[in-house]
Formats: C-alpha cells, structure tokens, sequence
C-alpha cells in the first residue's frame, strides 16, 4: 500500500499587500466584531481577514467557544441579526 502523501505544513506567515478600504456595516454588528478582535488581541482587519479565507474554505471561523463568546457580545450590544437578514438590511432614513 502507498504511504499517504501528508501536505506541506503552510508557512508561519505570507506577506501580503494591504490596502485601505472604506465600507459602511450596521453598528451593533461592527461593536460585536471589534468586541471579538479585541478579546483575541486582533486587529479588526486580521479578525475580518481570518473570517473571510475561512468562509471561502467552506469553514466557520469559530469553534463552540468562540461563537458562544459571540452570543454573549451580541446580547450586550443587543445585536439580534442572524444569516436570514443577510442581504435585506435597508438604511434607516433620517427624521
């Protein structure tokens, strides 16, 4: 029987270019994130880039931990959106 090829561990860091980015997110959704970015002593890019690469994969970002964490910042900044109001969230409109 052949011996399982084993992939190459990935490397410790990959240099990247970043570039400044500008982009409006509802306000609770945006405290929750940076709740989490702080409490893993990430910047809110690094929390959102590592967010990104793992819902491409397929992947949750977050273990049972991590999301329970989640629901505790959400209940604090009375953040109650969820998956099923991706996509229909409209402005509120002044006045």
């Amino acid at each position: 029987m052949p011996a399982k090829k084993i992939p190459p561990a990935a490397p410790r860091t990959v240099a990247v270019e970043r570039v400044q980015t500008g982009f409006r997110m509802e306000k609770r959704l945006l405290k929750v994130l940076k709740a989490v970015a702080e409490y893993h002593d990430l910047s809110l890019g690094d929390l959102v880039e590592g967010i990104v690469l793992h819902a491409f994969d397929g992947r949750s970002a977050f273990g049972r931990e991590g999301l329970q964490r989640i629901a505790e910042f959400k209940r604090l900044y009375g953040l109650e959106l969820d998956a099923s109001h991706a996509h229909r969230l409209t402005e509120k409109r002044p006045g």
